[in-house]
Order: structure tokens, then sequence, then C-alpha cells
């Protein structure tokens, strides 16, 4: 018998994913509870949801990582599952666990799995015992002497990583022998700062690579499927800023072994829910990176392409319910771009510049979406991650897809904050982008797209109507008026 669907969920989350989230619930038919901080009081996601809930200041550790609040917030409002959207708390296996013992679904992987794969040493483990492709490493070193001598091992250049943590915080690449020790000392101690643990670990370090990704979901039932790969080579600091899908470097043969190597290793990690398995990807052969044991950020484009609502099937599956499809069912159309509009200056090397968005017109037209918690008025805060806006566009092909792309940033209006606008024009006008020469190293090996983006930033949307002179209007309305009494 078909389980039920939850009567409510409460988002534990902010801005474009909280909104993303409610709006799957209420074409389900699920009544919705946002929670908010002092600096989000009047944000869109607060005004969408059914009922809105404040848990504390603006400060994330004072709300949005207040795990105490946020259940309390759940049982006062009666919810029955909690969504934890992305960041945040949502790869934490002590969120699963406190809603398990407070008798409240939590829509996302189990604890089990998040503790397995939350461990990227212990992730590569499981991925290479069950067949994963992984790059030559190391287990957790601490001692220096034994570094040099596994980094000679394995060969330089080779690439320091924390083992608790993502975002690229505390990677070091070392290309030179006498540089390893200081190198392993810095990066332990940026893990430390940033996640509480100093354990680091070597891998090969791999030049040139891109970085694919798979998406992947499971019901409860011990199903699980992929729904292809996404192209995430376009990165600053490490993080992600335009993702598209499919891979234009990735032939239907490589997308099935990709697809196998991700189902896998997370089968063997007893995962359910939706998740991504990323990878290096370099010459054709790919190695297992991580699994980010949550909704991804970038998961429009998977959406765009096979068809499949991911956020309802997070639902469905954390209900009870069986995947509504199979692996043979997911089929493929066309080409998806989806491009973040951070409230940052490329200029300042990507610096945070939250301020208030003084005029708003979002692109539209066939094949535009535009996921956002923002609009005209509204205040970006700088408590939190500089995300406005994602921008996804849909094509027939490729071309298509850079085409619409192009045409939906230049109708996009948003005045305030300094943005990426200018420089994902400079991307996509970019003759190596276009022929999908695509690395993680694209942003540094390119340069010249901050003077290209300069060439743009003067422009006026043709849909900022506020940009016109109200007389030229004036005049030009009273010379139509004054043909009609001729």
């Amino acid at each position: 018998m078909k389980r039920k669907l939850f009567r409510k969920v409460l988002v534990a989350n902010r801005g474009e994913i909280a909104i993303r989230v409610m709006r799957a619930c209420h074409e389900l038919g699920i009544s919705t509870v946002a929670v908010y901080s002092d600096a989000d009081r009047q944000a869109i996601h607060t005004r969408y949801a059914g009922e809105a809930i404040h848990i504390g200041g603006a400060a994330p550790a004072d709300s949005y990582l207040d795990l105490d609040r946020i259940l309390k917030a759940a049982r006062d409002s009666g919810a029955e599952a909690i969504h934890p959207g992305y960041g945040f708390l949502s790869e934490r296996p002590a969120f699963p666990e406190a809603c398990a013992a407070a008798g409240i679904a939590f829509i996302g992987p189990p604890a089990s799995a998040m503790h397995l794969l939350g461990d990227k040493l212990g992730a590569r483990e499981l991925a290479r015992r069950n067949g994963v492709p992984t790059t030559p490493g190391t287990g957790a070193i601490d001692d220096p002497a034994l570094a040099r001598r596994a980094a000679l091992e394995i060969g330089l250049p080779v690439i320091i990583k924390p083992s608790g943590g993502g975002g690229g915080i505390g990677m070091k690449v070392v290309e030179k022998e006498e540089d390893l020790v200081p190198a392993i000392e810095s990066a332990a101690n940026a893990a430390r700062s940033a996640f509480g643990d100093a354990t680091v670990y070597l891998e090969k370090y791999v030049r040139s690579p891109r970085h694919v990704e798979i998406q992947v979901i499971g019901d409860q039932h011990g199903n699980v499927v992929h729904l292809g790969e996404r192209e995430c080579s376009i990165q600053r600091r490490h993080q992600k800023i335009l993702e598209e899908s499919p891979s234009p470097a990735v032939t239907p043969e490589i997308r099935r072994r990709m697809g196998d190597a991700a189902v896998a290793a997370c089968q063997a990690a007893g995962y359910q829910n939706a998740g991504t398995v990323e990878f290096i990807f370099s010459e054709g052969e790919f190695y297992f990176l991580e699994v980010n044991a949550r909704l991804q950020v970038e998961h429009p484009v998977t959406e765009y392409v096979t068809g499949i609502d991911l956020v309802k099937e997070q639902i469905k599956v954390a209900a009870g319910q069986r995947l509504s499809f199979e692996q043979d069912e997911v089929t493929f159309s066309g080409h998806a771009i989806e491009m973040r509009i951070n409230a940052e200056n490329p200029a300042r090397n990507f610096m945070p510049n939250p301020r208030k968005i003084q005029r708003w017109v979002a692109p539209a037209g066939p094949g535009v979406r535009v996921d956002s918690g923002y609009g005209p008025g509204s205040e970006v805060p700088a408590n939190y991650d500089s995300l406005v806006a994602k921008l996804i566009v849909h094509g027939a092909d490729r071309a298509e897809a850079i085409a619409r792309a192009q045409r939906a940033l230049r109708e996009f209006v948003l005045i305030g904050p300094a943005t990426t606008i200018p420089y994902h024009r400079a991307i996509l006008a970019s003759p190596d982008f276009r022929s999908g020469r695509l690395t993680t190293n694209f942003i540094p090996e390119h340069p010249e797209l901050l003077a290209e983006m300069a060439r743009f930033e003067g422009e006026v949307s043709p849909m900022d109507y506020s940009a016109v002179d109200p007389r030229k209007v004036a005049a030009a309305v009273a010379a139509v008026a004054a043909m009609g009494q001729r």
C-alpha cells in the first residue's frame, strides 16, 4: 500500500532553497513552516510559508545552526518532517539522529550514511572497496617524515586535504618537496579552525582536471538510481559558480560507468534520499572525490534534462514511498546551464558585497528559470552565503542553452550589490567555454575574463524600465495621443 505523504513540513533553511522546497510541498498539498533569524524577519521565504517561526539572532550559530531551536519550532508547529536544504546543518549526522529521537522524519539521508560518507578518508576507503576508482593517496597523516615519504612514493605534485570538511577550506597543492611540511601544518591548522578536526591526508594531484558529479537518489526499499552527470568545473576558490548538464566531455559509455560507480558507493553506505557523488575527471578517466549527502545547489540542471522533480522525490521517499521511476526509465533531453548570481565583486577576487537591492527584474521567456529568495527592496545580509539567485536555462542542445543564458543574463536587472552577472556573460563569451575546454583552473587561467566583464558592466538591461527618462516616455505618449486625434 502506498504510504501517505506528510501533512506539514518545516524547512530548516532560508533564501532560495527554502522557497524551492516550499513550492514542491505546496504542489503536493503539504503545509509549510519557515524558520527565520533576526536578519530574515522580512525575507521572502518567511512570507511564502504557511507559518513562520523566529529562531534567534542573525548569526548562524544563534539561529540556523541551533538544532534545539529548530526542533522546538517543529514540535510547536506540529511539523511531521524537516527538510534541511543545503549548508547549515544539512550534512551533520546529529540532525537526523535528533529528528529520529523526536519522532520527526528527516528529508535526507540517514545518520548512518552521513557518518560513513562525511569522513572523506572513510568514504574513499568505502569507494575503493566497492570497485570505485580512487586517486593514489594516504590515510590520515600527522608525521611530517611519513608525509614526505608518502608524497615521494605517490609522486609530486600532491594535494593535502582535510578529512572532515569541504568548500576547499584547508586544501593545499604542493609542487616541491621542501614545501610539503609547512603546507601540511597550514592545512591542519585551517582544518582545526574550520571543522574542529585537524586530520589531513594526501592525494595525487591531477593536473587540469574537470569536476564532474553524479546525481543519485535512493528510497527506503533498497532502490538507488542515478540521474546522470553535471559538469561543475567553473569554480572560484574551489567553489562552483556555473554548472551544466550533460558534461560536454562525458560520453554515454562514461556516463554509464560513472553512474554505476556512484550507485555502488551509495548502496554500500545504505544511502537513502538525494545525494551527489563527485569525481575528478581527466583524459577519459574518473576518480572518486567525495559524497555530498544532501540536495545540491545545482540540482535544477538535472531536473531540466531529466524532467524529474528531485525535491518531490525527496519528500516522497522520506515518507516511505518507493521511487517513482527505475534506472532504465531515466532519460535525458537537451542541455541545461545554471549560473550562480552572487552578491560579489569579481574584480576584487569575488569579495562579498551585501547591500540592499534597489531594482530587480528577473528574466523570463522560454526555457528560463530563476530560483531566488530576494526581490526589489530586499536586504542581502552579510551573515550568510552571498548567493542571491540561481539563473537556470534549458535548450535543445548546448549551443541553444548558451544563447539562452546570454539572453537571460542581458535581461536580468539587479541593481544594488555588485554581482557576478557581468562575469557570467564574460564566461559564456569565452571561446574555451563555448568549445567545452573546461578545467577546475578555468578562472585563474582566464584572467582576461575581468576585462571582458567590464564591457558588460555599463550596459542597461532592456528590461530596466526605471532607467528610462520619464520625460521622454511622457512626450512619446503625448505624441501618440495627438496622432489619434488627427
